[in-house]
């Protein structure tokens, strides 16, 4: 995953016991991805590898490239797929293949990624004639309540000096600005549209620091972190439900 500010680390492990709605997410992304089974496909932004695996299911005659800028989530992914996947740390605005792929797959990535236009230009250069673009992130108006939880808790005192200047750490884009960019960028039988999602996390203080608040608490010394954590949660209320809206993505790269 690669953040506003740039690539950060995360922490595999608490991710993979609260991504669960990350997860499901991703398999309505896989049940339109039609497949033959020798493509080889571009995991882009893989995470811990738990997709990755399915999409290995899914190309026995073929191969995926898992990509992701965290170390810790390239480390968790190289467990989980075994010594002989092809796990790389890379980020995506920076990414160069010495192959062409014929699918890029991505699932909650693109809205940690400030600057789309140059995203969707690399992953375009990495297909190959023909290739598609299938993914999903974050889009226009998600979490729109925890958005203002975080921003009156940054406020406070305590933190606002640790977060001064800080200028947001996601990118939610509408379908009409992200079709433009595709289309820039050379793709073709673009298509974009958003889904809300609603989520109650099980484990909201851990899914609040795996998932969402990783940009603030790293500009914080650790003995604010928790009570930061806790003070977003209790500016959202109790139980926590996250509003998410969800863009889809699809598109083509021209064929030869």
């Amino acid at each position: 995953m690669s953040s506003h500010a740039g690539p950060r680390d995360w922490d595999a492990a608490v991710y993979d016991r609260v991504s669960q709605p990350q997860a499901e997410w991703a398999q309505d992304v896989l049940a339109r991805l039609p497949l033959e089974g020798d493509e080889t496909v571009l995991d882009a932004g893989c995470g811990t590898g738990s997709v990755t695996a399915d999409l290995l299911q899914r190309v026995p005659r073929g191969r995926v490239i898992a990509v992701d800028a965290s170390p810790s989530m390239v480390e968790r992914a190289r467990e989980r797929l075994g010594a002989g996947a092809d796990v790389r740390l890379a980020d995506l605005v920076d990414l160069r293949l010495d192959e062409r792929v014929d699918v890029v797959f991505s699932n909650a990535v693109f809205h940690w990624i400030a600057d789309h236009e140059r995203l969707f230009a690399r992953l375009h250069a990495t297909l190959a004639p023909g290739g598609r673009l299938v993914a999903q992130c974050g889009g226009l108006g998600n979490v729109a309540a925890l958005g203002g939880a975080i921003g009156r808790a940054a406020a406070r005192p305590q933190f606002a000096p640790h977060l001064a200047g800080f200028e947001g750490m996601w990118n939610f884009a509408g379908p009409e600005e992200t079709s433009e960019r595709l289309s820039r960028a050379g793709f073709t039988d673009v298509r974009c549209w958003l889904e809300p999602k609603h989520v109650r996390p099980d484990r909201p203080h851990d899914y609040l620091v795996a998932v969402t608040l990783g940009p603030h608490l790293a500009r914080m010394p650790g003995e604010l972190r928790d009570p930061f954590v806790d003070a977003v949660a209790a500016e959202a209320g109790e139980p926590l439900e996250l509003d998410y809206v969800r863009l889809n993505i699809a598109a083509v790269r021209v064929p030869a």
